[in-house]
């Protein structure tokens, strides 16, 4: 996709669908609930993100003591950013798509989707416990050196 289409879609396309619906929601719930209704969603956000953030802080700080890289805590983390901001931002349609991310187990499905489409993650494959006749492969692992040389 063309870079400068997408900027377009971002600054003058979301606004338009957000200054859209709010008009429409405006004109059937009237001004102050739309409004009211603006600022609850942000302040309801803005209290979620905070505390799944404190959440996937805990888990990022834990994997770390623990000597192991939390690469997708610490993605999970950023999608929270986004979520903040997009939870932020006055409008239905934002608000929904922050909404939608702040769910754990969809925020963490797609991104490990979008890890594996773009090839970065592939998905675990199991050789060595894979069932062969009833049984598990025996696996023994060690180091070996060469006596002829």
């Amino acid at each position: 996709m063309n870079p400068l289409l997408l900027v377009l879609l971002l600054f003058v396309g979301i606004p338009l669908v957000e200054l859209y619906f709010l008009i429409k929601v405006g004109g059937q719930i009237g001004v102050i609930a739309t409004l009211s209704l603006t600022l609850f969603t942000a302040v309801l956000g803005g209290w979620m993100v905070r505390a799944q953030g404190v959440s996937t802080f805990g888990r990022v700080r834990d994997a770390m003591d623990r000597g192991e890289v939390p690469a997708i805590d610490m993605m999970e983390g950023a999608v929270l950013l986004v979520c903040g901001f997009l939870l932020l931002l006055p409008g239905f349609v934002t608000d929904i798509v922050g909404f939608i991310f702040l769910i754990p187990w969809v925020r963490r499905w797609l991104l490990t989707v979008g890890l594996q489409s773009s090839g970065v993650m592939r998905p675990m494959q199991s050789d060595h416990y894979e069932p062969q006749n009833g049984e598990r492969k025996r696996v023994i692992e060690g180091e070996f050196r060469r006596e002829d040389e």
